[in-house]
């Protein structure tokens, strides 16, 4: 599956071992109020998981296989997709296909520039695939697109580590705002 210098290392080498590590440090059941206002008994926090050396070279690499040849960068919403940005801008690197990463604030910053977007100024028109490490509504990673966007780049396709998949709001709101939506995991494999 993967390719690269990624093979050479000692590291999590499968999805079956990653997916371990999400049950294990990510997936909480309970009764739980998500980020989008919703309430459900499973929770994932996927932090705990991205901000682990390894976890994070082997998910980047992953997330790195599944962006488009002509993609110019990867962005997404802080906090959940600041380690994912960082970690496959780093595999690019490795794999001598240079991309950069953005952040998108979720308020514009509060002093200089005001900027929405922290990262290298991408020339226009320049493809920008957003990351997201749990898709619930789709709201976070729709907002990072439309900022993204109204920078003048390019959205197509949104990557996540796990689609909640409750009913079909995420995958609808995504078709609205004309977005492809590649989820690697889906909250029942955590269950």
């Amino acid at each position: 599956m993967l390719t690269g210098l990624y093979q050479q290392r000692n590291m999590i080498e499968t999805r079956e071992d990653f997916l371990t590590l999400l049950k294990e440090d990510a997936y909480k059941k309970g009764d739980f109020k998500l980020s989008s206002g919703k309430k459900s008994e499973h929770y994932v926090n996927c932090k705990p998981v991205t901000l682990q050396g390894d976890a994070l070279m082997f998910i980047s690499w992953c997330i790195f296989e599944c962006l488009e040849e002509d993609c110019d960068a990867i962005g997404g919403l802080t906090l959940g997709a600041d380690p994912l940005v960082a970690g496959v801008a780093i595999v690019s690197a490795i794999e001598e296909r240079y991309l950069d990463g953005l952040i998108v604030r979720k308020e514009p910053k509060g002093h200089g520039t005001k900027a929405w977007i922290e990262g290298p100024t991408l020339a226009p028109g320049s493809k920008v695939t957003v990351l997201e490490d749990v898709i619930t509504t789709g709201g976070s990673a729709i907002q990072a697109a439309e900022k993204l966007r109204d920078a003048g780049y390019v959205v197509e396709n949104v990557v996540a580590i796990i689609n909640r998949q409750e009913g079909t709001e995420a995958d609808d709101a995504m078709d609205d705002a004309d977005l492809n939506l590649i989820s690697l995991f889906k909250l029942e494999e955590l269950f």
